[in-house]
């Protein structure tokens, strides 16, 4: 297991369950209001969290089903055609994405890929050039099965968090449809 840091802390693992989020480029309000030095963690993750959930400015291009839909296609593709992660629960908002993945290579070879074929296909679909994903991902080893449940649950009631939706099962861009719809 490798860690290292740019911006932000990251693992490189295999065969560990990874909590990762990933948001459009520019993606967060200019005028956000950053949460406390003294909040630290997974408060600080949930504060940013909230103020991607409640953008009303910036990229929103992932509530365009076409993209949405594109960016699931390739989440897919990438557990099953290259088997890269095994997929255990997943939200496509409308600025960013929570993956809950069990990496079977280093994150350059299944996060780089994903980030970068689905940015070149919505750009092509939104007739842009770009930067569509924000460099830096946000990732999280999960330590036991407890905390393996409470991502899956955060991932699929980020939409009811949001108030996007009364049921996890009712929004069409995550795993918790999928799962009810099985």
């Amino acid at each position: 297991m490798r860690h290292y840091e740019r911006r932000l802390p990251h693992w490189d693992v295999v065969g560990h369950p990874l909590f990762v989020t990933f948001r459009l480029h520019d993606s967060l309000p200019a005028n956000r209001v950053f949460p406390p030095a003294t909040l630290k963690g997974g408060r600080a993750f949930v504060a940013m969290d909230r103020l991607l959930d409640t953008a009303r400015s910036g990229p929103i291009w992932l509530r365009q089903p076409e993209i949405a839909q594109l960016v699931i296609a390739a989440l897919h593709e990438g557990e099953f055609r290259f088997r890269r992660y095994e997929l255990h629960a997943f939200v496509i908002m409308s600025n960013h994405v929570h993956l809950l993945v069990t990496p079977q290579v280093v994150s350059t070879k299944w996060l780089g890929p994903l980030k970068g074929s689905t940015a070149y296909q919505a750009n092509l679909i939104l007739n842009r050039q770009g930067p569509f994903w924000q460099d830096e991902s946000y990732d999280r080893l999960v330590r036991d099965s407890a905390e393996f449940e409470r991502i899956r649950k955060y991932i699929e009631q980020n939409p009811v968090r949001a108030g996007l939706v009364a049921g996890a099962e009712q929004f069409p861009w995550s795993s918790a449809a999928r799962t009810e719809a099985a």
